[in-house]
C-alpha cells in the first residue's frame, strides 16, 4: 500500500500531483480542500487574492473523493481544487467585476470554460481578485482592494489576473482560470513565476461570458505552477461550441524537429530593465541548446495599427461596459467615467476603420510566422512595483506612461495567435522573470510542447516565495 501524504503539505503540490496521490489513494480531494481552506484563511488577509470563496467547495470535494474512491473520476483532474478569475461567471457566486454597484450581481449561470472544469469534477474554491472591468495592468479596486505579490506583499503581482497568479504562487491552490485581453494572464504570470497560456481567438470557446468588451482579443487561459499542470488544465477548456461561431478545433503541432526561433530583445527605443534582458538571453540560450535556430532582430510588421486601434477599443468599451451595466457607472473610478465619455463620441467610421486595420495586421503576422515558427520576447519591461500603484513612471532612467509596462503583449491579442509565459532565471533580488513564446495561430499545442521541453532542459523546479516557505505547515 502507498504511503499517505502528509496533507498539512497538499498545498505544495501541482495539479497532476494531486491527480496521481488522488487514484493511488494516498490523498482524498476532501481532506486537501479542508487543508486548503484554513491555508486561505491564514495567508489569504496578507494577499488578498481570493475574494469569494466558494460555499459549495467542501461539498464539491467529498462528490470527488466518492468517484476516486468507487474508481469513477470525472476527468484525471477530478477533485483538484481550482479559482476563477472575478471576471467569469460562477453560477451561484458574484461577478463583481472590481465594481461596487455588482457586488450583489450573482450569476445564473457558469461561462463556459467554468462549466466544464465543473463537468471535469475539478473543485471551485472561490473568485479571485481584478482591477476595476479587467482594463488595468495591476489589481485594485475600491471594492475588495489591493491584491499583493507573494514574492513580497509591498509589490503588485500584475494584472489584470492579478488575484489569479498570486493565488497559485502562494499555493492556495493548484490551478487558476483567469482571461487575458492584452498580456493579462502573460505578465501577471511573468510577475510570479508561473506558467500562463493566452491560446489562440477561439480555441477556448466562449459563452456565457460578461460583455466582451475587448472583441476577441479577450480570451480564457490557464495558469499553473508547471507546463504540464497548465496543458491539463488547458485540455478540459479547450474546443470549439456551436454558441461561439468564432470557436476551432484544436490542431496538432506541426513541427516535431528544431524550430526557427526569432528572439526579439527590445522593441526600438522602448525601455527594458536590463535585468529582464539579460534573463530573457538566458532563457533564449536554452532554447538555443535544444537545437532549435534561434535569430535575434526586429518584430517582422509594425506594430501601427494596433497603437491606433487600442485607445478606440478601451473607450469604446468602456462606453459599452456602461450601456450594459448601467448600475455600474455612478461609483466607478473617475477614470473609466471620463473614458466612457470619450467612447460616446467616438466616431463609428474611426472605430471600424481601426477594426480595418487589425484585420490587414492579422493578415501581415500571419505571412510572417511563414518564415519563423516562434517569436520570442519578454512578457513584461518592468520588475513588479509598488501594489497600489498603477504602473511603474520609469523604466531603466526613462519616463513611461500607463502601458510602458505593458508594450511586449498587447499585440499578440489584436493578431489572435498563441503565447505562453515561462519563468526565466529571477532578478538579483530574487523576484520573477518571465518571458513569452508566440506561436502561429492555432499552434498552441506546439507551444505547450515547447514550453514542457523548455521547463525539462531548464532543469530549475519551482521555488516558493519567502512568504510561503514561513509557512511550513497547513
Amino acid at each position: 500500500m502507498a504511503a499517505q501524504h502528509d496533507v498539512t503539505q497538499s498545498w505544495r503540490l501541482g495539479a497532476l500531483e494531486l491527480a496521481a496521490a488522488y487514484a493511488a489513494g494516498t490523498l482524498t480531494p476532501l481532506a486537501v480542500v479542508e487543508a486548503l481552506g484554513e491555508r486561505i484563511a491564514r495567508l489569504n488577509p496578507k494577499l488578498n487574492a481570493l475574494i469569494t470563496i466558494n460555499p459549495t467547495a467542501r461539498e464539491d470535494a467529498a462528490a470527488a473523493t466518492a468517484r476516486w474512491a468507487e474508481g469513477n473520476p470525472l476527468s484525471p483532474l477530478d477533485g483538484v481544487p481550482l479559482t476563477v478569475k472575478d471576471h467569469l461567471n460562477v453560477e451561484g457566486l458574484a461577478t463583481t467585476w472590481g465594481n461596487r454597484a455588482l457586488a450583489g450581481r450573482i450569476a445564473e449561470e457558469d461561462e463556459l470554460a467554468v462549466a466544464r472544469c465543473r463537468a471535469a469534477g475539478l473543485v471551485i474554491l472561490g473568485k479571485t481578485n481584478v482591477p476595476e472591468f479587467t482594463l488595468e495592468g495591476y489589481t485594485d479596486n475600491a471594492l475588495f482592494g489591493v491584491t499583493r505579490n507573494p514574492w513580497n506583499p509591498a509589490l503588485t503581482p500584475g494584472g489584470s489576473s492579478g488575484g489569479a497568479v498570486a493565488a497559485v504562487a502562494a499555493g492556495l491552490c493548484p490551478l487558476a482560470l483567469g482571461t487575458d485581453g492584452g498580456g493579462s494572464i502573460r505578465r501577471p504570470a511573468s510577475h510570479t513565476g508561473l506558467v500562463g497560456l493566452k491560446p489562440s481567438i477561439g480555441a477556448v470557446a466562449r459563452a456565457g461570458s460578461l460583455p466582451q468588451v475587448m472583441l476577441d482579443f479577450e480570451v480564457v487561459g490557464p495558469l499553473a505552477r508547471t507546463a504540464a499542470d497548465a496543458e491539463a488544465l488547458y485540455r478540459v477548456i479547450e474546443g470549439p461550441d456551436r454558441r461561439d461561431q468564432g470557436s476551432l478545433w484544436a490542431r496538432p503541432a506541426t513541427s516535431a524537429g528544431p524550430l526557427r526561433i526569432l528572439y526579439v530583445p527590445r522593441f526600438g527605443e522602448q525601455p527594458l530593465d536590463p535585468e529582464i534582458a539579460e534573463s530573457v538571453e538566458r532563457a533564449v540560450a536554452v532554447l538555443e541548446g535544444l537545437g532549435h535556430r534561434v535569430t535575434r532582430g526586429a518584430l517582422p510588421f509594425g506594430l501601427e495599427a494596433v497603437d491606433r486601434f487600442w485607445p478606440m477599443m478601451g473607450a469604446a468599451a468602456v462606453a459599452a461596459i456602461f450601456a450594459a451595466l448601467p448600475q455600474a457607472e455612478p461609483v466607478a473610478a473617475e477614470r473609466f467615467r471620463a473614458l466612457a465619455a470619450q467612447g460616446r463620441q467616438l466616431p463609428a467610421a474611426d472605430y471600424l476603420g481601426g477594426w480595418e486595420g487589425i484585420r490587414r495586421f492579422r493578415e501581415r503576422v500571419s505571412r510572417a510566422f511563414e518564415a519563423v515558427d516562434i517569436i520570442i520576447t519578454p512578457s513584461a519591461a518592468a520588475l513588479p512595483w509598488p501594489a497600489a500603484q498603477a504602473y511603474p513612471p520609469e523604466i531603466a532612467g526613462q519616463a513611461v506612461g500607463p502601458r510602458g509596462h505593458a508594450i511586449y503583449t498587447g499585440w499578440v491579442n489584436a493578431c489572435g495567435h498563441p503565447a505562453i509565459n515561462l519563468p526565466a532565471p529571477p532578478s538579483a533580488g530574487g523576484l520573477p522573470i518571465g518571458f513569452q513564446l508566440v506561436g502561429a495561430f492555432g499552434q498552441d499545442a506546439q507551444l505547450l510542447q515547447l514550453a514542457a521541453d523548455y521547463e525539462r532542459a531548464n532543469g530549475r523546479g519551482w521555488r516558493w516565495p519567502a512568504l510561503v516557505e514561513q509557512t511550513t505547515t497547513g
